[in-house]
């Protein structure tokens, strides 16, 4: 599981700055015709990116549900929205190798409104990727909660993400109303993925771990034991 964390930030950073690349800084459709085998590449490495965060939610689902299973379906929920939205996006992003190509066939002069069409279709990838940035904050927060009160990982990387993914959240939220903030307020939560990647590369997830701060023999009498001969007996 820790190496999807890593993929899914290594191919859409990949992917984004091979779009980047391909649209120039001002994602003129003139700078997308001679680019188009680039943006198209870009936007294929953030499309895994969709699949492997789907895949973090789906593989973090049973260990979160032994300690709060309204918190593991929310984060499943949360990722699969956020694998959604992310494609959406794509979607849009791949929109604009036709209408660049468009726009090379029929002239400037009487495409006025393919430039336009070239700047919603970018909107649009802009606005998906801030609402799915906002599923993941959300459903981060209650995903870190698990790992804190269950202590699925050292408490200073649960309450690293804990206030990593909040202010992640308030950054999503905050660039859809318009403050160019977002990329700042992201680091803390981008350094905790990949801090928790590396992590669940080395040791994983514990095996056993109690389902609360007493764990579940706390529940068990001490002076109990199983009868000789059955499967539990010592």
């Amino acid at each position: 599981m820790g190496a999807l964390f890593l993929l899914a930030f290594v191919v859409y950073i990949a992917g984004g700055a091979l779009v980047g690349s391909g649209s120039g800084t001002t994602g003129a459709l003139s700078d997308v015709v001679d680019n188009q085998m680039g943006v198209s590449a870009g936007a294929l490495l953030m499309l895994v990116n969709s699949a492997v965060v789907a895949g973090i939610g789906v593989l973090t689902f049973p260990v979160l549900k032994p300690h709060d299973e309204i918190s593991a379906y929310a984060y499943l929920v949360g990722r699969t929205v956020e694998a959604v939205m992310l494609t959406v996006g794509i979607v849009f992003l791949l929109l604009l190798g036709p209408l660049a190509q468009e726009y090379a066939d029929v002239g400037a002069d009487s495409a006025s409104v393919l430039p336009a069409l070239g700047r919603v279709a970018q909107e649009g990838n802009y606005y998906c990727y801030q609402i799915a940035m906002i599923s993941v904050g959300a459903v981060g927060i209650l995903f870190c909660r698990v790992l804190l009160r269950a202590r699925l990982v050292p408490r200073f990387m649960a309450v690293w993400g804990l206030v990593g993914y909040a202010v992640f959240l308030v950054g999503a939220i905050l660039e859809v109303l318009g403050y160019g903030v977002g990329v700042a307020l992201s680091v803390p939560g981008g350094l905790f993925e990949v801090g928790l990647g590396v992590l669940l590369i080395v040791k994983g997830f514990p095996a056993g771990q109690s389902r609360d701060r007493d764990g579940l023999a706390g529940n068990v009498s001490p002076t109990a034991e199983a009868p000789p001969g059955t499967p539990n007996a010592r």
